[in-house]
């Protein structure tokens, strides 16, 4: 009794909404997902975490909470348990290339934008390329996080993902950006109300960043997939 209460309490659908409700955008529509989805948030956190334990499952469990976090956002039927642990077989190669070419890039471009702060200390002209290297840091790591979730989203060679990740973030950058600041709020509110908040970690903010960062790159998503099937017909 206690295993079959145990394996309703994962797989079952998550909440609805009305299908004559009025459709709301923006903050006004995150909020109304976030009420709605906030237990299922915190049996996802549980789940990344615990898949996160031997640490090599990391990228293969932040794209299984990205794909999840696609279903919250559009409003799709989410059985937790299924559908993560199917996500995180689906995209476990993927996102192992996703991590190491992330890492490096990003690892490069931070090493480029320390180098040149601690010269541009003492001579300014050094300012220009530290600015530079700024931009280019934070332009890779918004590629890397709209990669997820147009690879959650569509099926796609790495190389076309790259492509049209950069594409959206240069067509539509302030949604993700948005999110990342939340992201960073999230995790700011729990250092400044620590000790209060130190089951924020476990209880949400992976989740609910992750929420937020979908949520942020699904239209620039939506719109570049769009594109690339009218120009090649398909």
């Amino acid at each position: 009794m206690a295993v079959q209460w145990l394996q309703n309490y994962w797989t079952k659908e998550g909440a609805g909404i009305p299908k004559d409700a009025p459709k709301r955008t923006g903050l006004a529509l995150f909020a109304e997902i976030l009420g709605r989805e906030w237990w299922e948030m915190v049996k996802l956190n549980i789940l990344f975490l615990l898949t996160s334990l031997l640490v090599v499952t990391i990228p293969a469990a932040i794209f299984a909470m990205a794909s999840v976090s696609r279903a919250f956002v559009e409003d799709r039927n989410v059985y937790l348990l299924r559908d993560y642990l199917d996500a995180l077989r689906a995209y476990w190669l993927k996102a192992s290339v996703w991590a190491i070419v992330t890492s490096a890039v990003i690892g490069l471009c931070a090493y480029a934008a320390r180098t040149y702060a601690s010269y541009a200390a003492t001579d300014l002209a050094y300012a220009a390329p530290l600015t530079v290297s700024l931009f280019v840091t934070l332009f890779v790591a918004m590629v890397a996080c709209q990669f997820i979730v147009i690879s959650v989203i569509e099926r796609c060679s790495v190389l076309s993902t790259i492509r049209l990740s950069a594409l959206a973030i240069l067509l539509k950058p302030l949604p993700l950006v948005g999110a990342l600041l939340f992201v960073g709020a999230l995790w700011l509110a729990h250092i400044l109300l620590y000790p209060v908040s130190v089951f924020m970690p476990a209880a949400l903010n992976f989740s609910l960043g992750m929420f937020a960062i979908v949520f942020g790159a699904h239209g620039a998503a939506i719109h570049v997939l769009a594109l690339s099937k009218d120009r090649t017909g398909s």
